[in-house]
């Protein structure tokens, strides 16, 4: 008996000491390059198991109904860590109902996968990540569909984003769902995007969980957009955004991040353990003031905004979210964490509203059943003279925005 555990005991430490097999990498970016150029209406794609390297983007261009597949993620994995052209690892544009499904794309020097003025994607089943640890020299998106319409990204992953692991812009009609995010700057973000539903996602460890914004110079603003069942869990990751980025300034230990949006539902989240704010509501022209050189004011950064933009969010409805934040502290590395530090020692908030507000328009927001939580308005607008942490102005209900996709 003692002989044979000594075996057994042999063989698990020879096991254990045996080193994984090196990645077997191949070539097939002439053949698949043909395939694309040539795809007709409603071709399917097909891409074997196994490691692919490439060293230009992927490209499908004027295209409708084609199905580009592989035999799973992590099964077919789709590498541009050796590109050497152009910025994306693959790209679409001007296209028709194009489904992406069953594989895994990594390391490209810009985007890994980005889709213009198309109508009709869908994502499913796609891991698009940056391997090693995150840096500031990863692309800025794993998946960018950008001037879309009808945009269904699904059970996917998204990891190593400089910028939004899974971001849509400037697009109408979008679900976002049952997909898990995590070691990028910002997990999600939906940025002056129209009708849009973010549910049943994970987004956790990136620098903000979730980030609905609107900015300016842009060829529509955003609004009506719903936010519900969402697991937003430790997103304290440093930010790793490029400086100058708008996301630069998002502060690590960040779960919602709301700003300039309008006709936005955020209900029945778990926002837990965000170490600097569970939820912000803030306008542009604080998160300009933060981002702008030393010496730039409020008053400079308003006079910079284009006359058809709203630089204010409003008709915001908050309700049924659970907070929890085991964390004492905000993060020291952000303006918006050295506030807090600072305003809120020992009682961080939940949920914060910086306070600025329009002049010529009645600012809406209801907070509702959302437990025992933190509430702060800095008073940005006034240098935070007229701070407080009572929320009883806001305690209401507006009625949910209707399901946009029933």
């Amino acid at each position: 008996m003692k002989n044979l555990l000594l075996l057994m005991l042999i063989l698990v430490m020879s096991c254990s000491q045996q080193q994984e097999e090196p990645v077997q990498w191949k070539s097939i970016e002439s053949d698949l390059q043909m395939l694309l150029i040539q795809a007709q209406d409603g071709d399917t794609i097909d891409i074997p198991e196994g490691n692919f390297m490439f060293k230009n983007p992927l490209i499908l261009d004027g295209v409708a109904d084609v199905i580009f597949q592989g035999a799973g993620i992590d099964k077919t994995v789709l590498s541009f860590e050796l590109q050497e052209g152009g910025a994306e690892g693959i790209r679409a544009a001007n296209c028709k109902n194009l489904t992406f499904k069953g594989f895994t794309v990594q390391d490209s020097p810009g985007d890994n996968i980005k889709i213009t003025d198309t109508q009709g994607i869908r994502f499913t089943n796609v891991k698009s990540q940056w391997t090693g640890e995150p840096n500031e020299e990863n692309g800025a998106y794993a998946f960018y569909p950008v001037l879309c319409k009808n945009v269904i990204v699904e059970n996917c992953l998204a990891i190593g984003s400089s910028d939004a692991g899974i971001y849509v812009g400037q697009s109408d009609s979008v679900i976002i769902r049952n997909n898990e995010v995590y070691h990028n700057v910002a997990g999600i973000e939906s940025e002056n995007s129209r009708w849009v539903e973010i549910y049943g996602n994970n987004a956790h460890d990136n620098t903000g969980g979730i980030l609905i914004f609107d900015m300016p110079g842009l060829t529509q603003n955003g609004h009506t957009t719903r936010v519900f069942d969402n697991d937003v869990i430790s997103n304290n990751h440093r930010n790793f955004a490029p400086e100058g980025n708008v996301v630069a300034v998002v502060p690590p230990g960040t779960g919602i991040m709301m700003m300039a949006t309008r006709g936005i539902e955020v209900f029945n989240n778990r926002i837990h353990h965000n170490k600097t704010i569970g939820t912000a509501l803030v306008s542009y022209l604080l998160v300009e003031a933060l981002g702008a050189e030393e010496g730039s004011q409020l008053d400079s950064a308003n006079n910079r905004i284009n006359q058809s933009y709203d630089p204010y969010p409003n008709y915001v409805y908050f309700h049924d979210n659970e907070f929890k934040n085991k964390h004492w502290f905000p993060t020291f590395e952000n303006d918006f964490g050295l506030l807090f530090l600072r305003y809120f020692t020992f009682n961080l908030p939940d949920f914060a509203m910086d306070g600025i507000m329009p002049e010529d328009e009645e600012f809406v927001m209801c907070l509702e059943n959302n437990g025992d939580f933190n509430f702060a308005n800095i008073d940005a607008a006034n240098e935070f003279e007229g701070r407080t942490t009572d929320w009883s102005l806001y305690e209401c209900g507006t009625g949910s925005i209707a399901p946009i996709f029933p």
